[in-house]
């Protein structure tokens, strides 16, 4: 009895689990045009630059804020702009002093320049879900442009356990943070190993939610 009671019950969750499988999911829906806010509890925002040579020493930012307008049927009119803490730098196993003295006047000088952001001037669709973002970025009280290499990795319009808009990015970029006035310890042509890169490549990942999800009348 007891087994016959087990294959009920199973029977039944089957049954239940198929039943739920046969309702069309509101993510179905297509994703939505409008305006999205950074999810920060799935955003990483990394930079690396090349240490003596010998390693590509990578570190990150913890804080900041973005906000997307994005529209699917149009990529080339979506823009976003997004704001660092300069402060909120970080890396794996740093010594003591090593990013108050990263964050401070030899480089970020953060407590002068107490904000990095970046604006998007035009989005160019490249196909197959990439896009090329040419904007400005504001770094050390200099502005200068940069171009990201992005791709779309998806979206969807909501989610009864998530009932909002979410899309999904990842970009790319490098710039020479000589051009922002931040030097120190560049190597020089006669030592060129001595020293951290000119060149900082920055990797963004990142969702963002967006509207409301749109349920049915039935």
């Amino acid at each position: 009895m007891r087994l016959l009671a087990s294959f009920a019950v199973l029977a039944l969750t089957a049954a239940q689990a198929a039943q739920a499988d046969n309702v069309p999911p509101p993510a179905q829906a297509p994703v939505p045009q409008g305006s999205y806010e950074i999810d920060k509890a799935h955003t990483s925002l990394l930079f690396k630059v090349n240490h003596l040579g010998f390693s590509t020493f990578t570190g990150r930012f913890t804080r900041l804020d973005a906000k997307l307008a994005f529209d699917p049927k149009n990529p080339a009119a979506s823009s976003v702009s997004v704001a660092v803490d300069p402060k909120s730098i970080s890396t794996d196993n740093a010594p003591a002093g090593f990013l108050d003295e990263r964050a401070g006047e030899m480089f970020l000088d953060a407590g002068k320049y107490p904000q990095m952001t970046f604006t998007s001037r035009t989005v160019e669709d490249a196909g197959n879900g990439n896009f090329r973002i040419r904007g400005l970025l504001t770094l050390h009280g200099v502005t200068k442009p940069l171009t990201l290499e992005a791709r779309y990795n998806g979206g969807y319009a909501g989610h009864p356990f998530d009932p909002h808009a979410r899309v999904g990015f990842s970009a790319r970029g490098t710039f020479k943070r000589s051009d922002y006035g931040v030097s120190f310890g560049i190597p020089t042509p006669a030592n060129h190993m001595f020293g951290v890169s000119d060149d900082v490549e920055v990797q963004l990942e990142t969702e963002f939610s967006g509207p409301a999800l749109k349920v049915a009348q039935r």
